[in-house]
């Protein structure tokens, strides 16, 4: 499913994508995601903690409608840490 349909904006993953090229930024970022567990991210609670201190590191500041959107995102996605199919079908789809 693709974080479109999820009405997420081009343009703040865009920012996004370009502020994680950062590699201090990517390393805090892999830190804040570190130890997570496929049912972590079915969690909403978790999930929402992380999309929030995820907001603060790449400084990007984002409504309640559009963290309930990545929220949704992610859950909808079933992302299993530990399965490299799952990864690269992430990775495709942000490429």
């Amino acid at each position: 499913m693709s974080w479109q349909k999820f009405g997420i904006r081009p343009d703040l993953v865009e920012r996004v994508k370009f502020k994680l090229k950062n590699p201090s930024t990517k390393e805090k970022f892999k830190q804040l995601l570190d130890g997570a567990t496929k049912y972590d991210l079915q969690d909403r609670v978790k999930v929402r903690k992380w999309v929030k201190s995820a907001s603060r590191i790449l400084n990007e500041p984002l409504t309640d409608i559009q963290e309930e959107q990545i929220v949704s995102f992610v859950i909808a996605q079933r992302i299993d840490p530990k399965n490299t199919f799952h990864l690269l079908k992430l990775w495709a789809m942000f490429r």
